[in-house]
């Protein structure tokens, strides 16, 4: 089928890739816009695993100031060579993801960094929340005249509890969380879409978030 130029910039905005792998992917797939953007993040994942075990000790610290004077930003983005580093586009992708931070609050880069006492606190809380919907089913149970609900199967509780920590990552690691500009996309699909297109490993190495009174 014929692919047109709306078509491919949707999928580039959409999936942040180039303007030819857009295409590419939208003729391999028929035109499917979801498969496409999906075509497209596993040849980015691709890309940038074979690129992750290589050195990134270039880069720049960008500052970002927001609201009035009121939240500023400092984010360490690294990359492989110094050409790349003073390249445009890199100061680009540094801003955008600084703003992000101003406006989303992610307390961690990724998963990996967040601590153990943490994770185990988040569990402890949804657990808490499971014991407290059940004792109210109980309740209401009761005193309509029903019988009281069983407790949820094991199974069922661990596989919760696993939805709701994949949901605490999302919320709280920089890279999981939905780009601001564009949520269709994570930020590490902001990263790797940025990897295909310039070749080189790219990494925010760390951040610090200041908001006035916090």
């Amino acid at each position: 089928m014929a692919i047109t130029a709306q078509q491919v910039n949707e999928l580039r905005t959409r999936t942040g890739a180039g303007l030819m792998d857009c295409k590419g992917a939208l003729v391999e797939t028929n035109g499917d816009m979801d498969a496409a953007a999906e075509l497209l993040r596993k040849k980015g994942a691709a890309t940038r695993d074979k690129k992750a075990g290589r050195e990134a000790s270039e880069g720049i610290i960008h500052s970002y100031i927001h609201a009035g004077g009121k939240i500023g930003v400092l984010v360490e983005l690294n990359c492989e060579s110094d050409f790349v580093a003073r390249n445009e586009e890199f100061t680009v992708l540094a801003r955008d993801i600084a703003m992000h931070i101003a406006a989303a609050n992610p307390r961690w880069v990724k998963r990996e960094e967040v601590p153990a006492d943490a994770v185990a606190k988040e569990k402890e809380i949804i657990l808490a929340q499971i014991a407290a919907q059940h004792e109210a089913a109980v309740a209401a149970a009761l005193e309509a005249g029903r019988p009281a609900p069983q407790p949820k199967p094991a199974m069922a509780i661990e596989k919760i509890v696993e939805g709701k920590v994949a949901s605490f990552y999302a919320d709280n690691c920089l890279l999981e969380q939905p780009f601001v500009k564009n949520p269709d996309q994570k930020i590490n699909d902001l990263l790797t879409a940025f990897i295909s297109k310039l070749g080189e490993n790219t990494i925010v190495s760390r951040f610090t978030r200041y908001q006035i009174g916090a």
